[in-house]
């Protein structure tokens, strides 16, 4: 038998770009090739599934592409592939600024990755981009997350249309994947020892709207948490206009679904977001998050801000600010508004100063702080249940996370405890310190 083709892979943005990687993946170790560390040993072909949403991760993006020229001009890659957001948005500046590259490849191309990779091996040059309709939603995996732990995407692409954001262009309207085909996936997954589903798509409260013609977000819940071996099911990305009564009660009766709710709020001054061509202001903001906490009273709130927006002016940052503080968010991340060509925003009037953007981001985040040791401290004493995450040889004891926290975003709980435990495993632990954003405590005896 001959030797075989090897892959190397580098993934990289949001968790939805993740899992269009892992089914790209699948297909090309299904095919013969063989995944490969191409760092420490090259690869004939190193894919670099790009993100495009803001400058900084564009800049990221055009790095790692950079770096892998390198590997080639030394002989240690043969081919690059380059696929993702960034590949869809900016195809022909990639193909005529980075030579080295030998496939741009749009998300409508994701399904074809097989042959593009085995052409490329040929000495083809390949630039696709076919309809982003048909990039596929479903498809077996490769995980790239730890085993006990897996993104479970429900839909794809954005129908907002928020004035900033260059989503839609780039992948399309909303989609929503069939329920059946959803809850196959999760048992699959399940089968493969994963035990917390994280459940992603560009707005996840609006599952289903396309094609049920109503929101289905609580059904669909309610079918994932009949999959016996998965124990928790947390919910990213929910659009504030979509958390319905029906989503918050099913949120509360489910036992399996964290009491976490990713709500990416971007502003809380009506002038502002209405310029981002969202609803709301802040008594309305006020008004949500006091429901979402009257139905879940220790319900951990993680959400996004933006400062910096075009027409940001001292009154529409102090209200902001006011509305940070008074919320106590648990988690909260704070970026610079970042202007995007081809969006609405990117030509608006009222533009800001990137230093006045990253001192109102700082100032966010002083506070945030000031209020994460104010919860901090509240949990002193506070017994919770910890997923075993590793074992940390410098401290010298175990870290993982309980329900408050996401992986790879929030806390950590490092704990020390007598008995032997693996990642995945469940302990319950007693909070007794703090260390900034990460808690300290023991296993519960």
């Amino acid at each position: 038998m001959g030797k075989k083709d090897t892959i190397g892979f580098i993934g990289l943005g949001c968790p939805k770009n993740t899992v269009d990687g892992e089914i790209m993946l699948k297909k090309l170790i299904d095919d013969g090739f063989e995944y490969v560390d191409f760092y420490e040993n090259g690869a004939d072909i190193v894919i670099v599934n790009t993100c495009g949403f803001i400058d900084d991760a564009k800049k990221e993006a055009i790095e790692n592409i950079l770096d892998v020229a390198e590997m080639k001009k030394d002989g240690n890659v043969e081919a690059i592939v380059v696929t993702g957001c960034l590949a869809e948005r900016y195809k022909e500046e990639i193909a005529n600024e980075i030579p080295e590259v030998d496939a741009v490849v749009g998300i409508g191309a994701n399904d074809d990755i097989v042959a593009i990779c085995r052409n490329v091996l040929l000495g083809k040059k390949i630039n696709v981009f076919p309809p982003k309709e048909k990039m596929p939603l479903n498809g077996h995996r490769a995980l790239s997350t730890p085993g006990h732990w897996a993104y479970l995407k429900i839909a794809d692409g954005c129908s907002n249309c928020c004035t900033y954001c260059a989503i839609p262009s780039i992948r399309g309207g909303f989609r929503s994947r069939k329920i059946e085909d959803i809850v196959e996936e999760a048992r699959q997954l399940a089968s493969l020892g994963v035990k917390e589903l994280i459940i992603v798509a560009q707005d996840t409260t609006r599952y289903g709207e396309d094609l049920y013609s109503k929101l289905m977000l609580p059904e669909l819940l309610d079918e994932l948490c009949k999959i016996e071996d998965i124990k928790w099911i947390r919910l990213f990305y929910c659009y504030p206009d979509r958390i319905t009564d029906e989503l918050l009660q099913t949120m509360k009766n489910q036992k399996k679904i964290l009491h976490y709710m990713d709500l990416p709020l971007q502003h809380a001054d009506g002038k502002i977001l209405k310029r981002m061509n969202r609803t709301g202001d802040v008594e309305s903001l006020t008004t949500l998050i006091e429901k979402i906490r009257s139905y879940m009273p220790d319900v951990v709130i993680r959400t996004t801000f933006m400062t910096g927006f075009p027409g940001e002016g001292e009154e529409e940052f102090e209200n902001l600010a006011q509305f940070v503080k008074d919320m106590e968010f648990d988690r909260l991340g704070c970026f610079s508004f970042s202007p995007q060509e081809g969006t609405a925003a990117y030509n608006m009037e009222d533009q800001l100063e990137e230093e006045t953007k990253i001192r109102r981001g700082e100032i966010i985040m002083d506070e945030q702080f000031r209020i994460v040791e104010k919860k901090s401290e509240e949990l002193m004493g506070r017994e919770l249940e910890v997923m075993v995450e590793g074992y940390d040889d410098y401290s010298d004891c175990y870290y993982g996370r309980s329900y408050m926290d996401a992986p790879e975003i929030d806390t950590m709980i490092y704990f020390t405890s007598p008995n032997p435990y693996t990642a995945g495993d469940f302990v319950n632990v007693v909070l007794y310190d703090k260390d900034e954003y990460d808690l300290i405590g023991k296993e519960v005896e």
